[in-house]
């Protein structure tokens, strides 16, 4: 198979007059017409010619582009933001803060690019050593050509352990089956024919045909090539790959945040820059004043902090196995409401094994095991995967065939549907043996009875696969023919299942315990998806088809999604659509698959999710990959996305309060007071101070109760956390200006000292009461890097008015009266953050009650607060833990 990207599409002249269902339905030589080739094929003239018409026969360029990796970490509103704050501040003369904040917007998309890149490169060095030859027939001759250079009409062979080259049309199959769980999810490999092929149920459902990138697991065969490169079943897949991934949950909820800030901090800084001009205060000193407050409203550290705690999951979960392709999908892993999971080598093991074998009345039956055995074409290397699989057993392993001897045998082709062998029993006699499809078998069996009708349908109703066994006596001779398949004696029945892997079970457990909801989509028929189901645990609430979405329209399938566990026999677009209208139900959406069929809803999903074992194709499209088989560790990456975000929203809570509530102290104050209350320099400096002692928020240690369920933006919360709590720091700043002004007669640099002192170090210990929903210290413990750079912030914030910068900061010493009062302050509004954040808890917890009026958005409000995996809205209901009550 050739690697993954696209080549050019020149609108072929051949291909667009024959495609391959087209194709199917044609016998072969009327497709060898409307191709204009022969069975001895093309001449090398004639394919050249091909070539220059319809292109390479390539999905080649996964080329690792610098260009579009470093768009996609530029594609964050919130660095607008950040410019302006970095202009802002050289504009005012602090060229070392603009330094800053642009050294820091640049570290944070180097750090993000430089990750991207990297994957991008790994998975085009894989995909470079990827080089694939097809055996075929050119000027009458069979040679060996780079598949690249398939062309339509180009007469190809196949063989045990090919690579289909291209999308094929069977002229001759001799036994062949092909393996195409890659497309379809079907863990049997396909029996192929050349007979033409009515209506199929699906665009892969072409049993005279093969499809580029699948393998032929048995038999033989001939094919003419039909379509090549971006216009195969492969191609199409490819060709979704190449556009641009959907925007993700946490991506959407980024960009509403930074909008709500550009808004807020338009509103506030037009406001104080007029009302500072109308109170006749100097036009050049507003500007600057309103500049650096809007300024200090910017969480200028943000995308710092979310690159450095996705840097610091990513080598978390590098050390269990899971390697994450693009970072900001850990967020959204975290995030999940909805697993998507593939069945086939994802679920399950991917291959078949035997089960059982049954008597007609249902029961174990070692003697139906030894008539399978005996009427087997399995070898040690090769054969029908059925056989291969009974002969693999370790029930076959006890079974004695010694004096029994082969005669001859019928083997198995795809127009009986059967295979029977002649046998010499111990004892001299002869009988004959017949295995095949049951509905074949049956037919030919007399005195079948209803008991053994009703075990048939109990196994296909359990999603097995299934070969009925039957004999009859013969006599002494050499031979098989025809007749001695009729008139058979139905022996029992031989069932195989694709098993489930031994920990998917536990994933699965652990991820309904995280409140994630977990559904099966697949290729495969929904009799064995919903024994694969039953099996891992899932309650199964409903079951569509791909035909019965196929009758769905878009509201119909919104509708059908809250009911329905499984989809079975879907195609990789109705894979996509079902992705696609999950999201669009307010639902953040995961989807595990390996296979090429599953590469579409990857690229879709708000984080698409491979496996070490999976196709390259599938890997390539996913934002992590499980390098480990125990799928346990999917689990293990929810938990970590959610301790990453829960510390992001800290930061964002924190940040917005306690911003908006020095913002609105300053504002207000400049109304009242004849000097600016603190000069631009000292805004700026003091954002940074307390952004520097919030950059180990990443390392803070996070409540049980906040990783039990999935978490989302909610702009709305935002924006009442920072309204709620932000006058509460305003109000001890209030009290602060007035102890200031009459207690201690300030002037304008006194002043300045005092508050620059208050505010920093109130507003950086405060995370110590707002990062939790327990009661701080006693109950839930900050990270020891949090607690010494908050306290070391805090002190330098009191610190730098003694300090031989003061006089160059515009700071002068504080009083020792002024010490004990801040001292004072400091613990009383710590406490008192405290007490109001549990009535704010309680009132966002009750709120989603009232809020249910709003039809419309009634869903996602009432999960509002169960969703949040904040400090704040862990969970709607009060925790009970150690020592008590929360």
């Amino acid at each position: 198979m050739p690697a993954l990207a696209l080549a050019p599409d020149p609108a072929p002249q051949l291909e667009a007059k024959l495609d391959l269902a087209a194709a199917a339905e044609l016998t072969g030589a009327e497709v060898l017409r409307a191709l204009r080739s022969q069975p001895d094929g093309l001449s090398t003239a004639d394919a050249q010619r091909r070539l220059g018409e319809v292109g390479s026969n390539a999905l080649r360029s996964h080329g690792a582009r610098a260009l579009p990796v470093l768009a996609r970490q530029l594609r964050n509103p919130l660095l607008l933001l950040l410019v302006g704050a970095a202009v802002t501040s050289a504009f005012v003369g602090e060229r070392t803060d603009a330094l800053i904040i642009f050294s820091i917007s640049c570290l944070s998309i180097g750090l993000g690019f430089i990750q991207e890149y990297r994957s991008e490169k790994a998975v085009e060095a894989l995909h470079s050593r990827l080089r694939y030859t097809a055996l075929v027939v050119r000027d009458g001759m069979e040679v060996a050509i780079d598949v690249t250079e398939l062309v339509p009409g180009d007469v190809v062979r196949l063989s045990v352990g090919d690579v289909v080259p291209a999308d094929l049309r069977l002229l001759e199959a001799d036994g062949l089956e092909c393996d195409e769980a890659a497309l379809t999810g079907e863990s049997l490999p396909a029996e192929k024919q050349t007979q033409p092929a009515g209506t199929p149920d699906s665009p892969l459902d072409l049993a005279s045909c093969a499809f580029l990138g699948t393998v032929v697991r048995a038999g033989s065969g001939v094919g003419v090539v039909v379509q090549t490169g971006p216009r195969t079943a492969f191609g199409a897949i490819a060709a979704r790959l190449g556009e641009r991934p959907p925007q993700t949950a946490f991506q959407a909820g980024l960009a509403e945040f930074s909008r709500l800030l550009v808004r807020v901090t338009a509103a506030l800084a037009i406001t104080i820059l007029v009302v500072n001009v109308a109170l006749g205060h100097s036009l050049l000193g507003s500007i600057l004043f309103t500049l650096a407050i809007a300024v200090g409203l910017t969480p200028q550290l943000l995308p710092a902090i979310v690159t450095v705690s996705l840097s610091t999951g990513a080598k978390r979960l590098a050390r269990r196995s899971v390697i994450v392709k693009r970072l900001i999908a850990i967020e959204d892993l975290g995030n999940i409401d909805v697993l998507f999971t593939d069945k086939t080598g994802t679920l399950t093991e991917g291959h078949i094994e035997f089960s059982s074998a049954l008597d007609t009345a249902g029961n174990d039956a070692v003697d139906v095991l030894r008539l399978g055995l005996l009427c087997n074409e399995a070898t040690t290397i090769g054969g029908p995967a059925l056989d291969q699989a009974l002969l693999a057993a370790p029930q076959s392993r006890t079974i004695a065939l010694d004096g029994f001897r082969r005669v001859d045998t019928r083997p198995f082709d795809y127009e009986r549907r059967l295979a029977s062998v002649l046998v010499e029993e111990p004892h001299g006699a002869y009988m004959v043996i017949v295995k095949g499809a049951p509905e074949i078998v049956l037919d030919r069996c007399s005195g079948v009875s209803a008991e053994a009708r009703a075990v048939l349908d109990d196994q296909f109703a359990h999603g097995s696969r299934v070969i009925a066994v039957a004999t009859r006596d013969a006599d002494r001779r050499s031979s098989l023919s025809a007749d001695d398949e009729r008139e058979l004696t139905l022996a029992g029945l031989l069932t195989f299942t694709d098993p489930v892997k031994s920990d998917a079970a536990s994933a699965i457990a652990r991820l309904n315990a995280l409140d994630v909801e977990v559904k099966v989509i697949t290729g495969d028929n929904d009799l064995v998806a919903a024994k694969v189901s039953a099996e891992l645990g899932l309650n199964v609430r409903g079951t569509l088809t791909g035909t019965e979405l196929d009758r769905l329209d878009h509201a119909g399938l919104a509708a059908a999604l809250p009911s329905t566990t499984i989809f079975a026999r879907v195609t990789p677009e109705q894979k996509s659509r079902v992705i696609r209208a999950q999201r669009e139900l307010q639902t953040t959406v995961g989807f595990l698959g390996d296979g090429v069929n599953d590469a579409v809803a990857l690229h879709d999903a708000d984080v698409g999710i491979s496996v070490e074992s999976g196709s390259e194709v599938a890997k390539g499209a996913a934002d992590i990959v499980l390098l480990a088989k125990d799928l346990d560790i999917l689990a293990d990456g929810v938990v970590e996305g959610r301790r990453i975000f829960a510390n992001t929203i800290k930061y964002v809570l924190m940040g917005t309060s306690s911003n908006f509530g020095n913002v609105f102290s300053a504002g207000a104050a400049s109304l009242y007071l004849s000097f600016l209350p603190l000069l631009p320099s000292q805004i700026l400096l003091n954002n940074l101070l307390y952004d520097v002692s919030e950059l180990t928020i990443p390392t803070d240690n996070v409540d049980e109760e906040q990783l039990r369920r999935p978490s989302h933006w909610d702009t709305g919360l935002i924006r009442r956390f920072m309204l709620f709590f932000g006058p509460i720091s305003s109000l001890f700043d209030f009290a602060m200006f007035a102890i200031l002004l009459w207690g201690f007669d300030a002037g304008a640099t006194l002043f300045r000292s005092g508050w620059f002192a208050e505010s920093l170090a109130t507003q950086s210990l405060a995370i110590f009461a707002i990062r939790t929903r327990r009661v701080p210290f006693s109950r839930s413990r900050p990270s020891v890097a949090l607690l010494l750079s908050t306290l070391t912030v805090a002190a330098i914030g009191i610190a730098l008015p003694f300090s031989p910068l003061a006089h160059l900061l515009g700071l002068t010493k504080l009083p020792v009266g002024l010490l004990v009062v801040i001292a004072v302050v400091l613990p009383t509004y710590v406490l008192l953050l405290d007490v109001v954040k549990r009535w704010f808890y309680r009132r966002e917890a009750a709120a989603p009650t009232r809020r249910t009026a709003q039809p419309v958005h009634a869903r996602r409000i009432a999960r509002r607060a169960t969703r949040w995996s904040v400090p704040t809205l862990a969970t709607a209901t009060p925790q009970t833990h150690e020592g008590g009550s929360s």
